[in-house]
């Protein structure tokens, strides 16, 4: 392994985490900021990573008898408002429009915050019979939060996102299709992402407004804080009684439909970056990476180096890998700095002098390694290449989330751990929504999960004393 030299255009990460991560979102040209506060703009770059999760999900939807649609970006309030929980949950965060023209709206318009009254509302004219069911769709979109404070891709005014609305015949179904859900979720996690997620039901005090039962996919960040990265959500009828959405079964009787919803956002460019990052920049999971390997010709000019490098090229595409050769006048070591920091996962140098000796230079991104492999060789060899890197990654990762999973059995314990190491605390406690209000209050820590296994529940409540009634994870949170 070569010695990293440190890219001075990125602040370092032990030195100002945030700071690090505003400048790898900046200098590996993912976004830029708008004029307007909280919405950004998605560069090409940032774009096609999003393109990608799009291309897997949309697989694995279709394969589940999904289909995608759309509906408008904007809701009338008074159907907004049809759902009292739901409307209280994001009545801080809506963004109206009261003029249309010069003309004042009778019924303003609320740019969409999320979607299920428009589901809702088509679902009921579109349902009658069981025979009409089941119903899943999914939508990609944008939706519009006015956050008071945010971060690229983390949290914005604006982010992109899918979200699917379905409904069932049956309650069974319908719990079935919310945790089928989680599991393509964390599949996506391990498939594409290299991200090993934290999986479980959300709190009541958690969960998304209007369900009965949510669950979560939780990424742990190099700086041992947790980021929400995909939720599920178990509606119940609630959403279809209040927009009367019915079926008539199969013993001719009027019964409400069972409902789900479920989405991830571009939430999770964030975690790409702050789970696999380092001082020099992206470092992107061989799947999900736009650009998987770059070729950059040494000394263009000498007889013979853009000539194998556009044969290496050619010989590349026909694997269907997605590859890059920079013709570009820049230096090579612009260039290798450039592209170590866009995360690039390989890096094929071919040189006058190497390509005397029939090779040419090998760079991984993750491990900094740099090999000599023959020009005959080295095309062969590229799927194996990115599919060890991707699964050396998701190790890596892994080994990073269990070694940052710590019991604690009082408050001072929790303290400590999150001021000194960080990642999740495994606390068992009660039920009372006292426990995470003291937690919130005296750690600035949040419940993330309730663990499908609750091994190693206690007696006693970590925080009141009181008996424990389940093991829950907390943490800090973006």
């Amino acid at each position: 392994m070569e010695k990293q030299i440190k890219n001075d255009a990125i602040t370092a990460r032990d030195v100002d985490f945030a700071q690090w991560y505003t400048d790898v979102c900046r200098k590996a040209e993912l976004m830029d900021y708008s004029s307007t506060k909280g919405f950004i703009i998605y560069r090409p770059y940032g774009y096609a990573i999003w393109e990608r999760i799009q291309v897997y999900l949309n697989q694995r939807f279709a394969e589940t008898g999904h289909e995608n649609v759309y509906m408008p970006m904007v809701i009338p309030q008074s159907l907004f408002n049809k759902e009292k929980e739901h409307v209280e949950g994001f009545a801080p965060e809506v963004l109206l429009a009261t003029y249309g023209g010069k003309e004042k709206l009778e019924d303003p318009l609320i740019i969409r915050p999320t979607s299920e009254v428009l589901f809702c509302e088509h679902y009921s004219k579109i349902i009658s019979s069981y025979r009409d069911l089941p119903k899943k769709y999914n939508q990609w979109c944008s939706v519009v939060r006015w956050e008071k404070t945010t971060r690229p891709f983390l949290r914005g005014a604006e982010f992109l996102w899918q979200e699917g609305h379905t409904v069932h015949e049956t309650e069974e179904e319908a719990r079935v299709e919310t945790l089928g859900m989680l599991k393509i979720y964390e599949q996506l996690g391990t498939d594409l992402l290299a991200i090993p997620f934290m999986s479980g039901q959300k709190t009541e005090k958690e969960k998304f407004a209007g369900a009965e039962e949510t669950y979560a996919i939780e990424a742990l960040m190099h700086d041992g804080k947790s980021l929400q990265s995909g939720t599920t959500h178990y509606f119940g009828t609630g959403f279809a009684e209040a927009f009367n959405i019915r079926y008539q079964d199969r013993q001719n009787t009027l019964q409400y439909a069972h409902q789900t919803s479920w989405g991830v956002s571009t939430r999770l460019i964030g975690s790409l970056i702050m789970v696999h990052g380092d001082d020099n920049g992206l470092v992107l999971p061989p799947f999900v990476a736009p650009i998987q390997v770059v070729i950059v010709p040494i000394m263009m000019q000498k007889e013979g180096v853009l000539e194998a490098s556009e044969a290496l090229l050619e010989s590349i595409q026909k694997l269907g890998i997605r590859v890059k050769l920079d013709r570009s006048t820049q230096s090579p070591g612009w260039k290798f700095a450039e592209y170590e920091m866009k995360g690039v996962p390989l890096r094929i140098e071919v040189g006058p002098r190497d390509l005397a000796n029939g090779q040419v230079v090998l760079a991984l991104r993750d491990t900094k390694e740099k090999k000599m492999v023959p020009v005959a060789t080295v095309v062969e060899g590229l799927q194996a290449e990115l599919k060890a890197m991707h699964q050396r990654m998701l190790v890596a990762a892994q080994n990073h989330l269990e070694q940052h999973i710590t019991d604690a059995d009082s408050l001072d314990e929790l303290l400590d751990i999150l001021n000194h190491k960080g990642g999740y605390v495994r606390l068992s406690v009660s039920a009372s929504p006292d426990v995470e209000q003291i937690i919130k209050e005296k750690a600035q820590a949040t419940a993330r999960v309730i663990p499908f296994h609750q091994q190693g529940l206690k007696k006693t409540c970590a925080i009141t004393g009181e008996p424990a009634q389940r093991v829950v994870l907390f943490a800090r949170a973006y």
